[in-house]
Order: C-alpha cells, then sequence, then structure tokens
C-alpha cells in the first residue's frame, strides 16, 4: 500500500512557520482534497514531500521512503505544481519524452499519455504557444507518464474551460479508483465536492482537519427546508406550532432549518398553507469550509461601505 505520511512535519522561513506540527496520512483508493485558505501551508507542504524544500522537523514520506530516495521517481510519484514549469522553447512531445528517458520510461508512454490528455495534435507544436488549460494538461501528462500509484496535483483545474474541468474531474475519479493515491489542492470549493472522498484542511500551517467530506459537511452545516407560500402568516404560525425555527428571506422564501421536506409537506398541507415551492437546501462544502476557517484566513478584504 504506498500511501503519502506527513508526521510532525515543521517548517519555518525564518521567523514565518509555514508549516506547524502537521500529522496526516493520504491513502489509496480516494481521492483527497487538500484545502486551505491562501498561507495556510498547502504549497509548501507539497514541496516538502517531493523533497523540493527541507523540513526544520519532522518527515514526509511516500510509501514509507523520502522521495529524494526514491529511484526513477516518476514512476512511483507524479506530480504538477507548476504548470510554467516546462520549457517553452520545446514542443510538448520532446518535453515528456526528455521526463522519460531521465526515468526509463518507454517512449510509447508519451504518446499514450498525450493522447489521455487530449493533446496528441498539440504534441509537437511548441509549449510557449500553449495556453495556460494546454500548459495545464502537459503538466497532467507528465504526472501521469511514469504510471505512478502516487499523484499529486495543485490547482489541476486552474485555466481549464468547462469541457476540461469535466475531464479532470472524471480522471481523479478513474485514478482512484485503480487503486492510486490522488491528493488535490484546489481553492474551487464546488469543484472539490464534485471529486473529493475525503478532505485534509489547513489553516495558518496547522491542521484543521483530516476527515471523510461528507463527514465534514454534515458537522458544520445542517441542511435545511426553502418554503414559498402565498400566506406567510399561516406557515409561521403553522411551523412555530410545530417547534421548526424558521427565517424568511427579503425576496420572499423561508428557510427551514433542521427539518426534512416530507416532514414540512406534511405539515403544511395539514394546516391547510398554500405552497408555491418546497425543496431541500444541502449543506454545501463551501458553507462548511467557510465555517471552519473564517478565524485562519491570512488576508481578508474589508466590505465596502455603501
Amino acid at each position: 500500500m504506498t500511501s503519502i505520511e506527513v508526521r510532525a512535519l515543521t517548517k519555518e522561513f525564518g521567523t514565518r512557520r509555514a508549516v506547524d506540527d502537521l500529522t496526516f496520512r493520504v491513502l489509496p483508493g480516494r481521492v483527497t482534497g487538500f484545502l486551505g485558505p491562501n498561507g495556510a501551508g498547502k504549497s509548501t507542504t507539497m514541496r516538502l514531500v517531493l523533497g523540493l524544500d527541507r523540513p526544520t522537523s519532522g518527515t514526509a514520506t511516500i510509501g514509507g521512503r523520502a522521495y529524494a530516495t526514491l529511484d526513477e521517481p516518476l514512476r512511483h510519484v507524479g506530480a504538477l505544481l507548476d504548470a510554467q514549469a516546462a520549457h517553452g522553447s520545446r514542443t510538448g512531445r520532446d518535453h515528456l519524452r526528455t521526463l522519460a528517458a531521465s526515468n526509463r520510461v518507454p517512449d510509447r508512454r508519451v504518446d499514450e499519455v498525450l493522447e489521455r490528455t487530449g493533446l496528441a495534435a498539440a504534441a509537437r507544436r511548441r509549449v510557449k504557444t500553449y495556453s495556460l488549460g494546454m500548459r495545464q494538461r502537459l503538466g497532467i501528462a507528465a504526472a501521469l507518464l511514469g504510471d505512478p500509484g502516487v499523484i499529486m496535483l495543485d490547482e489541476p483545474s486552474n485555466g481549464l474551460d468547462p469541457e476540461g474541468i469535466i475531464w479532470i474531474r472524471e480522471l481523479l475519479r478513474r485514478l482512484a479508483a485503480e487503486g492510486r493515491t490522488v491528493l488535490v489542492s484546489s481553492h474551487l470549493m464546488n469543484e472539490t465536492a464534485s471529486f473529493a472522498d475525503h478532505l485534509v484542511v489547513l489553516g495558518r500551517g496547522r491542521l484543521l482537519a483530516d476527515t471523510p467530506m461528507r463527514e465534514f459537511i454534515h458537522a458544520r452545516v445542517q441542511p435545511g427546508v426553502r418554503v414559498r407560500t402565498t400566506d406567510p402568516t399561516a406557515l409561521r404560525n403553522a411551523l412555530a406550532r410545530h417547534g421548526h425555527d424558521a427565517v424568511e428571506h427579503e425576496d420572499g422564501h423561508w428557510t427551514v432549518r433542521h427539518a426534512r421536506v416530507e416532514e414540512i409537506g406534511v405539515l403544511a398541507s395539514s394546516a391547510g398553507v398554500p405552497l408555491l415551492e418546497l425543496t431541500a437546501e444541502e449543506a454545501t462544502l463551501e458553507q462548511a469550509y467557510l465555517d471552519l476557517t473564517s478565524a485562519e484566513t491570512e488576508f481578508t478584504a474589508q466590505p465596502q461601505e455603501a
């Protein structure tokens, strides 16, 4: 079993502690979303796992070994940290062929990953002519090149068009289903919710959460019911009689907290309350994330006064 294991990991830059006594594991067979506000330490942690920075203390290992000790590391770990890393004067194919040669990966694999990432038609173009989305795809192709058991991607959806976002979502799920260990850093909450099974959340370099995504959401945000009626007084009275906490919004709809659609529907029908709308308001990853990290954001904009 190849997992990423971080133990008591700390990284200081001068007087600033970017990663603070961090411990977590990323396991095979699922997509782990790596979340946190700007400055939380996500990118630094990924660099430490990949041996690009040296920890002040603690360890970060892959399958029980430090990245620097891996022979032909592309066969073990595929990573995308910077889509601009490829040399602009090389073609996309030559960039991948260079990486393949340095890790004894056969040339045929280059064409396979170009096809898999949708870059086959652009393989002989120079990288400097690629759009940001194409560079992202090239970086993902490089990460897949050695057919590794561990995949680490930092903001892989950045620059992708809607079709590309759907593609990366399906790719991540497929990689996890193949039994690989997949760690994905992202700022896009809705997108993370579409592919992640598990979450690791950081704030100011510290671990805030390490939990299945559904548990993370439901522990912090209670679902509710959205109701709209032509008789708000009757609705208010009916809800109050049954002990429901409800909030009326400016546009006229009501939110009934800690309730189920079926329950509110039966209640309104019994009370003769006419309903124009009755839908479930599901708790979202974005709501849960903001609830957890609101005090951990390093950069906060103040609201503009009218």
